[in-house]
């Protein structure tokens, strides 16, 4: 615990004069300087608060050594930019909820704390109440019986104006991200008390709302279920009055806690088997955001508190943006074509390859470096998810990416391409576009789908392009005609197949050979060190085996490996009967590769990493060219991967590993 912090805020706004008045209660901190982006501002602030310094502008106070801690008390859309900055200046981060406008953001923010050695906490003070506690500790203890149903409500009725905060899109207002998010914060800590965990995700959301002309929701509803029968109702409105309460629906009595986000007060109790009322009593103290000051100090040098942890975070965000696309609330910044999304998040431009932390490699033909690892454009859904993900990828010395024609019908394309148009990088970046998939895997539909993804991703060639099937009805030729036209008219640099068959790719370059064509430069197939059983999609092709190894030495292809890592069948947390395992087990499974996976947690022990980082290196260290395509979800799944991208593994090694001889 650090005995004292010296604070600073940046905003003036209602919460950042609440967090000031509170701070000479706390324990540990101290007020130090504000920071505004106008006098006029400042000088009001200075009024009630004379001895904070002020600062003009808010790079200002974080060029201030003398601040140790910052609180962001900013609008919405502004916290990410500033809590970045916050991290990247070495200041601890207190930060009003919601973190960022959406999940994507919040990841941006938390990664920059963990890579800079930061504190960081969303700013939920009833979190840090011992009330909250409380709660906890009662379900737990279960007074209530087994918990089955959570209502949460949060309303702050008003009239609309649409120049108000809470109602303008260009502000992220709206009730579900301003007040609804304490509804879904709290829902899923008493979801997770009730099975002993600090928080839990919901497996399904649904909801509805009503909106405004600004486009925002005015009256939201939505139901949580829980993956252990728990269920959540929760509401909010930004023009109604409801009773902002907690009630929590056990097998034996309820609890109910009036304004659960705003502690102290009673948790109130009702036991079914005799009808009675109880009230347990809270701590009395009045000053919610003194405790959440003391809450940073207590818990560093960690860079992360108990009471609001980042998983807890993230698991909120996500639900609040489920919540808000059920019922159609999207803000103009997040919008592909919004200016917002001409730069990172961060608000300055992009920096590529900062911290060469993937490495790169070659490709004859291709003109530019192509990483080892390949980012999957695949499941990215949205313009912030694909930027944030895309933006991190690129700064950690990734400049590759793989795209389908069938991905997302087109989404994933379509917001490739402007991400990439809007950072400005074309000639910096390896695109590679897969077509003609079963059962359109003809010449004709080849031309067709590939200038259909062109206009897509907007523009006038792809690095690399693949047939994403094979079709043995026709000629190998024929499909060889068709690329190699292309490659003439310079709309592709290297082409090859995906999911095609030894005995193909040897027609097609003998076929390339004879009439003066190119012949396949890449390969996509499945390649990992786990033997891949069952075909995941239909048409599957594995290139895995002595007979593979030699035609790559041979051919000096390059392999572009999709599920090198055999889709997490190496993670050590795996294979605990769920029903995603049983998807693992049914493609990866057997006696042969249940031996390679303890060989891999063997070696990655020795070498003090993960089974999946030992899967992944096998991949990138073979004797011939190799390429890892990975999809991550989260920059969490990107990071965790780089230790396997540049770790170098001995033939012997790879021999051991793959169960031939080798120590």
């Amino acid at each position: 615990m650090t005995s004292s912090l010296s604070w600073g805020i940046i905003g003036t706004g209602n919460i950042a004069r609440t967090f000031a008045k509170e701070l000479p209660h706390s324990q540990t901190g101290k007020l130090y300087a504000v920071a505004s982006r106008t006098q006029e501002s400042a000088d009001r602030f200075s009024a009630d608060f004379p001895n904070a310094k002020i600062h003009i502008g808010y790079e200002s106070l974080l060029a201030d050594p003398k601040v140790e801690a910052v609180y962001i008390s900013t609008p919405h859309p502004q916290h990410a930019e500033w809590a970045i900055a916050a991290a990247e200046a070495g200041k601890h981060i207190l930060c009003e909820k919601p973190l960022g406008l959406n999940a994507a953001e919040a990841m941006a923010i938390i990664e920059a704390a963990r890579r800079n050695g930061v504190f960081l906490m969303e700013a939920f003070m009833y979190r840090c109440h011992p009330r909250t506690a409380q709660i906890a500790e009662l379900i737990q203890a279960g007074v209530i019986g087994r918990v089955k149903l959570i209502r949460a409500a949060f309303s702050c009725g008003g009239q609309f104006n649409p120049n108000h905060r809470l109602f303008s899109n260009a502000l992220g207002g709206g009730g579900i991200l301003d007040i609804g998010c304490y509804a879904t914060s709290i829902a899923q800590f008493v979801a997770g008390a009730a099975i002993g965990r600090p928080f839990s995700d919901p497996v399904e959301v649904t909801g509805t709302g009503i909106l405004c002309e600004t486009g925002v929701d005015v009256v939201a509803a939505a139901t949580l279920k829980f993956s252990n029968d728990i269920l959540a109702q929760i509401s909010c409105a930004a023009t109604l009055q409801q009773e902002s309460d907690l009630m929590v629906y056990g097998e034996n009595g309820t609890l109910r806690v009036p304004t659960f986000w705003n502690p102290p007060g009673p948790i109130l109790l009702h036991h079914y088997e005799d009808n009675r009322e109880e009230a347990i009593e809270s701590s009395p103290s009045l000053y919610k955001y003194a405790l959440e000051a003391d809450a940073v100090a207590q818990a560093l040098p960690a860079q992360e508190s108990p009471f609001v942890s980042w998983d807890d975070t993230l698991s909120n965000m996500r639900v609040l943006d489920r919540w808000r696309e059920v019922v159609g609330v999207r803000y103009d910044a997040e919008e592909a074509s919004a200016p917002e999304q001409k730069l990172p998040i961060s608000r300055r431009p992009l920096r590529l390859n900062h911290y060469a932390e993937i490495p790169q490699s070659s490709l004859g033909g291709l003109g530019k470096p192509i990483a080892r690892l390949i980012l999957g454009v695949d499941n990215q859904l949205t313009m912030p998810h694909l930027a944030v993900m895309a933006d991190d990828y690129m700064e950690r010395g990734g400049n590759a990416f793989d795209t389908a024609f069938i991905y997302g019908g087109g989404i994933q394309e379509r917001l490739l391409g402007t991400w990439i148009r809007n950072r400005g990088i074309r000639e910096k970046v390896v695109v590679t576009v897969k077509g003609a998939h079963t059962p359109f895997c003809t010449p004709e539909h080849l031309r067709e789908q590939f200038e259909q993804s062109l206009e897509r991703l907007d523009t006038d060639y792809a690095d690399i392009y693949m047939i994403h099937r094979d079709n043995p009805d026709v000629p190998a030729g024929e499909f060889v005609d068709v690329l190699d036209e292309l490659r003439s008219e310079g709309k592709m640099r290297l082409y090859g197949g995906s999911n095609w068959t030894m005995e193909r790719l040897n027609e097609a370059n003998a076929y390339a050979i004879k009439h003066g064509r190119e012949p396949f430069r890449v390969v996509s197939n499945n390649f990992s060190l786990a033997r891949m059983i069952n075909p995941i999609w239909d048409g599957g092709i594995s290139s895995k085996g002595a007979a593979w190894r030699e035609w790559f030495l041979q051919n000096q292809a390059a392999l572009l490996a999709w599920s090198s890592q055999a889709r997490g069948y190496f993670a050590p947390d795996r294979l605990s009967g769920t029903v995603s395992d049983a998807e693992l087990l049914r493609c990866w499974d057997s006696e042969d590769n249940r031996e390679r996976r303890e060989r891999a947690q063997t070696l990655a022990k020795k070498k003090g990493i993960s089974p999946l980082n030992i899967a992944l290196a096998f991949v990138l260290n073979q004797p011939f060219p190799t390429f890892a395509l990975i999809g991550p979800r989260t920059i969490n799944e990107t990071r965790t991967a780089l230790a396997g991208g540049n770790l170098h593994l001995s033939p012997e090694e790879l021999a051991w590993l793959d169960l031939e001889k080798g120590t």
